[in-house]
Order: C-alpha cells, then structure tokens, then sequence
C-alpha cells in the first residue's frame, strides 16, 4: 500500500486495521504460552490427551470471554467521554 495515494481517513483507517491485526496477534501468543502452561504437564506426545485437549479447549474459551468482557468495559469507558 502506497502511503502517499492515501488521504488522511483512509490512512487512519489503514493504521486502525493494523493495530486491530497486532492486537489479535498479540492476544493469540498470549493464549497459547497461558493454554499450553497450564494445560500440558508433560511432554506431549503425537496428539493431545482428552484431558489436554478439553483443558486447552476450556483454557481458549474463558481467555476469549474475559478478553471480550474487557474490551466491552473499555469501549463503555470510552464511550462515556
């Protein structure tokens, strides 16, 4: 993408879209490292055990509500400005 061809909304835009992309990227490792501590004990084998598998499904899930519940309060607190 060119800067230079872009008006000021767009590249506000563009800038948006890559923090957004950051952002979930960041909050994808941060996931894993805290999944993968907490669920895999041992040294893993060829596939995940059921009990890995359902902790790490378990572990993703509860990240990803408590990271959209904080994102809601941030978006209310912002909102109220």
């Amino acid at each position: 993408m060119d800067p230079s061809a872009l008006n000021s909304s767009e590249l506000q835009h563009f800038i948006n879209q890559e923090k957004e992309k950051a952002m979930v990227n960041e909050m994808v490792a941060k996931l894993t490292s805290v999944c993968w501590d907490k669920c895999i004990t041992s040294t893993p084998g060829n596939k995940f055990s059921s009990s890995e598998s359902s902790c790490l499904s378990n572990c993703a899930q509860r990240y990803m509500d408590l990271s959209l519940i904080i994102m809601k309060r941030f978006q209310s607190m912002n909102s109220m400005r």
